[in-house]
């Protein structure tokens, strides 16, 4: 992060651990939670535990500085900490509890372990974090190397250093610490533990917010469900996929595993057992720093299983409100269909398009079967005498099926029916009976005809000898799709 004059006035105006640093109670409230969260390792307290821990410091310090010291109560105290513009603790209620609980949050957890840092310490050991830093970064350079060749010879290069290191026990040169290097790797023990709880915290805090933000998206989502999860599980994916999940979660399973815990206990006993160490009077919860790592990956887990229980309500409760909006539907149309029982509308108030399938069974098929062939007479023709009139050849006249829909959908386009009354009426029959059967042929073929048989109607043309023709037939309506 660029430290620049902008960024160190918003972090001075904002950032809860610089405010605390700040307040004119930081030193009340940072001993106060040093005491009770970090010594202790305790990730929550109940409102009342805390409460009444806080009443007897108070009443402790009221005694040296005076009654008005401090003069609020407790539990006043624990709710201003608690607030959004100070964000020093974190109150909750946890599942199954109606009593809520605090958390320490991670910027006071910086802002005192800086504190700490402030004090003068006896030994300050330089050795063992430098030779972690080589060890580290040649795990890098070699862990990044795709050469086989490189790979092979830092291998082969480990392998003999291993062997020389052997030959020098079996000799009986044994090279060990003296105390100054046990109590220099020790110290850089207890620093490094100490800061993994710190970064559990700050993990379990961006989960959090992930599931925060999840809450607020679900109560105010008017869109469709498939899209809403599609967005959450893509911010779930991007936070797995991220360095900081990829790296808990490889940390979490080296934690789970029961040979890794048998083999940590067991390294750490023999350390403390050490007469350097020891008399270096160290920590007794280091004895069992590993089981509050595992409590405090417990809440960060937690907290991820969060996200998957609210979307499982989000999919029960959309499905109950889709279930409920059908059932209110279905019971709107009983409701009409009953009102209409006894006066129904007038005409035609409802239809329904394609009352049953279509089944045709593959047996039904006709099958193929070849063509006749034709067999020719190639024999000699011989030429008749008979005399044909010729004139029915040029009297002869073709209806086009295509003129006459395109005749339809143009009446269609002003209005939703028409009769094939009214069509013949706007364009005359001039082929007459020929034309009006290529008419009924088009309506038998749309899905959108209507036949009437209860209602007759009348179609009149004139021939081409001019008299006139009338045809009876069930009133045929066009109606537009």
């Amino acid at each position: 992060m660029k430290l620049d004059f902008e960024t160190l006035d918003t972090l001075r105006l904002k950032h809860p651990a610089w405010n605390l640093l700040r307040a004119d109670l930081a030193p009340l409230v940072a001993s106060f939670l040093h005491k009770h969260f970090l010594l202790t390792n305790r990730r929550s307290w109940a409102q009342s535990e805390l409460s009444e821990k806080l009443e007897d410091e108070l009443y402790r310090l009221r005694q040296t500085y005076g009654p008005e010291s401090f003069p609020r109560e407790a539990q006043a105290y624990l709710d201003d900490w608690a607030q959004d513009d100070k964000a020093w603790l974190r109150k909750y209620y946890p599942a199954g509890s109606d009593e809520p609980h605090f958390d320490l949050t991670s910027a006071t957890e910086k802002a005192i372990a800086w504190l700490g840092s402030l004090t003068q310490r006896s030994f300050v050991g330089t050795e063992s974090r430098l030779l972690m830093v080589f060890e580290l970064l040649r795990q890098l350079v070699a862990g990044s190397q795709t050469d086989p060749k490189t790979r092979l010879a830092e291998l082969r290069k480990r392998r003999d250093e291993i062997e020389q290191e052997m030959r020098r026990v079996e000799s009986g040169q044994i090279d060990t610490l003296d105390a100054t290097a046990q109590r220099d790797r020790f110290q850089q023990l207890v620093q490094t533990a100490r800061e993994l709880l710190g970064d559990f915290r700050e993990v379990e805090q961006n989960f959090r917010q992930l599931d925060r933000s999840l809450r607020e998206r679900i109560a105010l989502w008017d869109g469709s469900k498939g899209q809403l999860l599609d967005e959450i599980l893509g911010q779930r994916d991007a936070i797995a996929d991220s360095d900081q999940g990829r790296s808990f979660q490889a940390f979490w399973d080296f934690l789970m595993s029961q040979s890794k815990q048998e083999e940590f206990s067991q390294l750490l006993e023999q350390a403390l057992g050490l007469p350097a160490v020891a008399d270096f009077e160290p920590d007794r919860r280091i004895r069992r720093i590993h089981y509050d790592w595992l409590s405090a990956g417990e809440h960060t887990q937690r907290t991820v299983s969060n996200l998957s229980q609210q979307l499982r309500r989000l999919l029960d409760d959309r499905a109950w409100l889709e279930n409920r909006r059908i059932i209110e539907l279905l019971q709107k149309v009983e409701s009409h269909a009953v009102n209409l029982k006894s006066s129904p509308p007038p005409g035609d108030f409802f239809s329904i398009a394609g009352l049953g399938a279509e089944i045709e069974l593959p047996m039904e098929r006709p099958l193929f079967s070849p063509p006749l062939k034709s067999v020719l007479d190639s024999s000699a023709l011989e030429v008749a005498q008979a005399e044909l009139d010729t004139a029915a050849l040029y009297s002869q006249f073709y209806i086009d099926k295509a003129e006459l829909a395109t005749r339809v959908r143009q009446s269609l386009g002003v209005r939703h029916q028409i009769s094939l009354g009214e069509v013949v009426a706007e364009h005359p029959l001039e082929h007459g009976l020929a034309e009006l059967i290529t008419y009924l042929s088009l309506a038998s073929e749309s899905s959108g005809t209507v036949f009437d048989p209860d209602h007759l109607q009348q179609i009149r043309w004139t021939n081409q000898l001019g008299l006139e023709k009338t045809a009876t037939l069930p009133r045929v309506l066009f109606v537009r799709s």
